[in-house]
């Protein structure tokens, strides 16, 4: 039997790179259902080309639109309900995840409801309400295999090791500003701050590459994703990417996973997990690797790693603070709206201002409205 898969964000990075991986696997996968928030074009040439079964848009609007260009048999939905009818289908084994925001939160609490193998792209919805989402994954035996190529290589390093690990290390590059000075930033084109050194990623991410939140935010993923402690996670600067991440054991053996920089290939192995299969993709070449450097990230350079220590030791809904005054800053600052430093500045201030419920355990309606208020501040501040 085929792996039967929905890939809910199918027009992003993600998603398209996940649609390669189907096509070289062949046989072996079945796409029954793909997702797109407004990029209807591109999802109507992955429905012409992968005939799924069903699809969801963003809303009634974009669904009447992508009516009149694609076959008639395939079953259009729209909005959340949309997602969480795909994500709860028989006919559907695995659901890839490649929808950023906190939007994801429920459709994937339904697929986990629904005993689904999860590929997890998502970062928001672990960080936000990870002991949520862990709890009902191990409530329901369900599989969460991360696609971040960091988790995914700690996921890889941690098979049969589990008992006796000792930490965690993520690998991070140091983005496209690790040798610029700080008083340098503002000056800087959100172009510059674009181009990330090894890996073609959407703006926001990007970004955050740049700041190192998105390392702060794979910290955050890492507690939940692992089960460990806040201080049993450590960041290094490894500008190679080559180890996507490592592992120590309490005998003081370390385990890494290495390979090309390409998405593809922690795409593949969530999708067939635990099964390998070729990619066809071409591989390490050791013979031209000169170095392998690693090295302590500059915090005081980019503070936002330690705002995401922070707001993990604090708990409760600061994690869902952390994250929605990032992207609310992130956003303004693509607009041109506010300079690069600003960022952690912005967040920052907002995890101050809390003055909301500090109780450890919250619901997921909590978790939105505090995220909703953090929203609001970050833009307040941004003025």
């Amino acid at each position: 039997m085929p792996r039967r898969i929905a890939i809910l964000g199918s027009t992003g990075s993600i998603g398209v790179n996940a649609l390669k991986v189907a096509s070289s696997l062949g046989k072996e996968v079945e796409i029954i259902a793909l997702s797109a928030d407004s990029n209807i074009k591109v999802l109507a040439r992955q429905v012409n080309i992968f005939n799924p079964k069903v699809i969801c848009v963003r809303d009634g609007s974009y669904a009447q639109k992508i009516k009149k260009i694609i076959p008639s048999c395939v079953k259009v939905l729209c909005g959340n309900d949309g997602l969480e009818e795909i994500a709860s289908r028989a006919d559907i084994d695995t659901v890839l995840f490649a929808i950023s925001g906190l939007s994801c939160t429920k459709p994937l609490i339904k697929a986990i409801e629904s005993k689904k193998k999860i590929a997890l792209a998502n970062k928001e919805a672990l960080v936000s309400a990870g002991s949520i989402i862990m709890r009902l994954a191990k409530e329901n035996g369900v599989n969460i295999i991360p696609i971040d190529s960091e988790h995914s290589a700690i996921f890889q390093c941690l098979e049969g090791k589990r008992e006796y690990l000792k930490k965690l290390y993520l690998t991070a590059t140091g983005g496209p500003l690790r040798d610029i000075p700080k008083s340098r930033f503002d000056r800087l084109s959100p172009n510059f701050i674009l181009n990330h050194p090894k890996w073609k990623m959407g703006k926001k991410i990007s970004v955050d590459s740049a700041t190192m939140m998105n390392k702060g935010l794979e910290i955050i993923e890492a507690k939940w994703l692992f089960d460990v402690d806040a201080g049993d996670i450590e960041v290094v600067v490894h500008p190679e990417a080559i180890i996507h991440s490592m592992i120590s054991l309490i005998d003081g053996t370390f385990f890494a996973q290495l390979s090309v920089p390409d998405m593809r290939l922690p795409i593949q192995y969530a999708i067939t997990y635990p099964v390998r299969f070729d990619t066809k993709l071409r591989s390490l070449n050791f013979s031209q690797i000169r170095s392998l450097s690693l090295e302590r990230p500059d915090t005081k350079k980019f503070p936002c790693l330690n705002l995401a220590q922070r707001a993990l030791e604090m708990a409760g809904v600061y994690p869902a603070l952390l994250n929605a005054a990032n992207e609310e800053a992130v956003k303004k600052y693509l607009e041109c709206k506010i300079k690069f430093s600003r960022i952690p500045y912005i967040i920052e201030k907002v995890l101050a201002g809390y003055t909301g419920s500090k109780i450890k355990e919250l619901s997921l309606n909590e978790i939105i409205g505090a995220e909703c208020w953090a929203r609001e501040e970050a833009l307040r501040l941004c003025h």
